[in-house]
């Protein structure tokens, strides 16, 4: 009686867990879509100058507006690499 109920289980993970697969397989491929591909190399290799003129200019203006924040992530990026060098991942965003 329970090798019955216990297959019946048994195949409904199994079940449950192709068609799982099957999603995830589905769900990465209409990923791909968004996620970092040639064209957005193309994008950037064909842009290249005005992008860092972007970045150049947004630091500019972080400068004057918010000092603070430079000094944020200079600390932040200090404290990366000096984990990096002792092997202690600190982890965060």
């Amino acid at each position: 009686m329970t090798d019955k109920i216990d297959m019946e289980i048994y195949n409904k993970v199994i079940e449950e867990n192709a068609t799982l697969k099957k999603t995830i397989e589905e769900l990465e491929e209409r990923l791909k879509n968004y996620t970092n591909n040639h064209r957005h190399k193309k994008y950037y290799e064909k842009n290249k100058e005005t992008i860092k003129e972007k970045a150049k200019e947004y630091m500019e203006r972080i400068k004057t507006e918010n000092p603070e924040k430079i000094k944020e992530w200079s600390r932040k990026a200090y404290l990366n690499q000096k984990a990096k060098k002792s092997g202690i991942s600190l982890g965060g965003t």
